[in-house]
């Protein structure tokens, strides 16, 4: 009997690509449950240091909803380094006029803080709308 702790290596790992519809999502449960995938802790190869995640590419991302009052209580600060350089966006602005960076940013910061974070994070595509460039994969249907 192997008593070995199974690690993956890179080459090993076989990469998946899914789509997801964020119709009538709510935006922090999307987030958790695309930061899992992206990490590959839904798979049985899960290992910390290896990145076993798969791709995802998600559609419709002006359409999600936040709920409670966070549209308007939460806000993204954006500083230039100059004097009075602050920039205040709400929720509700950021997903009128730049939801690809609403939802982006919200995985970002479920994800792991290094280099490998960083490197799953590429590995997320969003889209305001329906259309998306990544046909070629053949994402297949994640249901959420």
């Amino acid at each position: 009997m192997n008593r070995q702790t199974y690690l993956a290596k890179n080459d090993e790992v076989k990469q998946d690509w899914y789509h997801v519809d964020a119709t009538d999502l709510v935006m922090g449960r999307l987030s958790a449950k695309l930061a899992t995938i992206l990490m590959g802790k839904h798979k049985p190869q899960y290992t910390p240091h290896t990145d076993t995640g798969d791709f995802v590419v998600v559609t419709n991302a002006s359409k999600l909803k936040i709920t409670g009052s966070k549209g308007d209580s939460k806000f993204f600060r954006r500083f230039s380094g100059y004097p009075s350089g602050q920039t205040l966006r709400s929720y509700t602005w950021m997903l009128e006029n730049q939801p690809d960076v609403l939802l982006e940013r919200s995985v970002r910061r479920m994800l792991p803080k290094n280099k490998l974070g960083q490197k799953m994070l590429k590995k997320l595509k969003v889209y305001a709308g329906e259309a998306h460039p990544h046909s070629a994969q053949a994402p297949k249907a994640l249901s959420m």
